[in-house]
C-alpha cells in the first residue's frame, strides 16, 4: 500500500494555480497546517492572522463578501471552539464560501484535550448552512478541494496531514454525499470515517475468513447525509449496524446513522464505537485508538457481540494485515 508524505502540500499549490480568488488565512500554525510552501508560492494571497482566531473568522467573512474564496488552515479545535460565534454569525449565517481546513481531527494527536477535536463533527453538523467533510486517505486529501470548491456555502474539512496511506485509487476521487462500498456482506453493516476506515479494512479479510459477511461503507460526507446506499446497506444487515468514528459517539457518524434509522423506522441493533462521552489524554495515535476502542480489535469484538458468533480472530491476526506498520513518524507531531 502506498504511503504518501504530506499529500496536501504540493497538491494545494497546483490546484490553486489557476484560481486567483483562492486565498489562505492561518493563525500562527502555517507550517503545522501544511501551507508554508503555499505562502512562499503565492505571498500576495496569504494572510497570517496571528493568534487571533475570532478576528480571522471575521476577516475571512469580509474577503468572501468581496469575491474571494478563503481557505482557513489551522487545527480543528481553533476553528470551532474559541471563535464559534464569529464562525456562526459572520460566515455560516450569510452562507459565505469559506473553507475550513481542520487539522488534527479527533485523537490523531498526542496533544491531549486542548488539541483533540472530539466534538467538532457534532457542532458543525448542527450549524445551519455548513457542509461537513472528512478525508480518509491520500486520495481524498487530494480530491477534497474540488468537492469543497463546488459547494455554495461554508465547508468544514477534517484534514489528514503527515504520512497518509492511499487506500483508494487516484482515479476514484471523493464525491459529495457519496459513500464508498469497500466490502460486501449481509451479516453486519459497518460505517467508518477518517482514520477508522483503515481499521475496518484490516478487519474485513479475517472476518470473511471466519464466515462473517461485513458490508463496509466509508463515509466522507457527514453533512449532507443522504446517499441511498447507506439506507440500503442498513436494511440489508441481518444482525445489525456498527459505526466506528474518531469522535465522540454523541452527534457524529453514530448519531447520523441513528437518526436515519429512526426516521425510517428500522428496528435493528446499532452499536456506536468511538469516544464514549469522555475526553482522551495525550499519547500516540495507535495507543489512543486501542485505549478508547477505535481500532480493528474493538471492531471485531463488536461484530462478535452483535452476531453472537466467536470468530477466533486474534490481535496478531489483525496485525498481519496492518496497512501501515507504525502509522507514520510524522503523526507524532503535536504542533
Amino acid at each position: 500500500m502506498e504511503i504518501v508524505k504530506r499529500p496536501h502540500v504540493e497538491n494545494f499549490i497546483e490546484w490553486s494555480k489557476d484560481k486567483p480568488e483562492v486565498v489562505v488565512l492561518t493563525a500562527d500554525l502555517t507550517n503545522s497546517s501544511e501551507v508554508g510552501k503555499w505562502r512562499d508560492t503565492y505571498p500576495d494571497r496569504f494572510f497570517p492572522m496571528k493568534m487571533a482566531e475570532q478576528n480571522m473568522m471575521s476577516f475571512a467573512a469580509g474577503l468572501a463578501r468581496e469575491g474571494y474564496t478563503p481557505f482557513i488552515h489551522t487545527f480543528a479545535v481553533f476553528i470551532y471552539r474559541r471563535p464559534y460565534d464569529q464562525l456562526a454569525m459572520s460566515i455560516a449565517y450569510p452562507k459565505l464560501p469559506v473553507r475550513f481546513v481542520a487539522f488534527l481531527p479527533g485523537i490523531a494527536t498526542p496533544g491531549g484535550v486542548t488539541h483533540q477535536a472530539i466534538e467538532d463533527v457534532a457542532i458543525m453538523r448542527a450549524t445551519p448552512n455548513m457542509t461537513v467533510l472528512e478525508t480518509g486517505d491520500a486520495t481524498e486529501v487530494e480530491s477534497v478541494l474540488d468537492v469543497a470548491h463546488s459547494v455554495d456555502g461554508p465547508v468544514y474539512i477534517r484534514m489528514l496531514r503527515g504520512e497518509v496511506p492511499r487506500l483508494f485509487p487516484k482515479a476514484e476521487p471523493m464525491r459529495l454525499d457519496e459513500v464508498r462500498v469497500l466490502s460486501e456482506g449481509d451479516d453486519v453493516t459497518v460505517l467508518t470515517a477518517g482514520i477508522t476506515t483503515e481499521e475496518a479494512v484490516r478487519a474485513a479479510a479475517p472476518l470473511a475468513a471466519a464466515g462473517v459477511g461485513m458490508k463496509h461503507l466509508h463515509v466522507s460526507t457527514h453533512k449532507p447525509f443522504g446517499d441511498p446506499v447507506v439506507l440500503d446497506a442498513i436494511l440489508g444487515a441481518r444482525h445489525g449496524v456498527i459505526t466506528l468514528e474518531n469522535h465522540t459517539i454523541i452527534g457524529g457518524l453514530g448519531s447520523a446513522v441513528a437518526e436515519l434509522m429512526a426516521e425510517n423506522a428500522i428496528g435493528k441493533k446499532l452499536v456506536r464505537l468511538g469516544l464514549q462521552d469522555t475526553y482522551a489524554h495525550g499519547a500516540s495515535q495507535a495507543y489512543l485508538m486501542k485505549e478508547y476502542g477505535l481500532d480493528a480489535p474493538a471492531l471485531v469484538r463488536a461484530v462478535e457481540k452483535l452476531t453472537g458468533r466467536a470468530t477466533g480472530i486474534t490481535e496478531p491476526d489483525l496485525d498481519a494485515v496492518r496497512i501501515e506498520a507504525v502509522h507514520s513518524l510524522a503523526k507524532a507531531e503535536a504542533l
